[in-house]
Parts: C-alpha cells; sequence; structure tokens
C-alpha cells in the first residue's frame, strides 16, 4: 500500500504558520536548516514535515 504524498506548502503559507519573514524563510533554505523542493515550474515548496519540525523547535 502506497502511502499519500506529502503535502507541500508555498513560502507564503509557511511564513505565516513560522511567524517569520520570506528573507528569513529563505535563508533558512540556503543554509540547510529547512528542506526545500523545487517544482517542475521552478517554484519552491517546503514540505509539511519540515514545517512541523521548525515549528516544534521554535520558542513561543
Amino acid at each position: 500500500m502506497m502511502s499519500a504524498p506529502e503535502r507541500l506548502l508555498r513560502p507564503k503559507e509557511v511564513c505565516q504558520r513560522l511567524g517569520i519573514s520570506y528573507p528569513t524563510l529563505a535563508r533558512w533554505v540556503r543554509e540547510g536548516k529547512i528542506r526545500a523542493v523545487r517544482t517542475a515550474g521552478g517554484k519552491y515548496r517546503i514540505p509539511e514535515s519540515e514545517v512541523r519540525r521548525i515549528a516544534e523547535g521554535l520558542p513561543d
């Protein structure tokens, strides 16, 4: 049985969920702090599991 593909989030949605700015997200992707995937159209998307992982490590 195959599992459903992981949901990929747009950068704007990731920024809203994590309470960070787009430049911060872009820096984290460059530094390897958060994993991003590139779509066939060249856009970046962030796996939902990465957002949860980062959110769990952020202070309130």
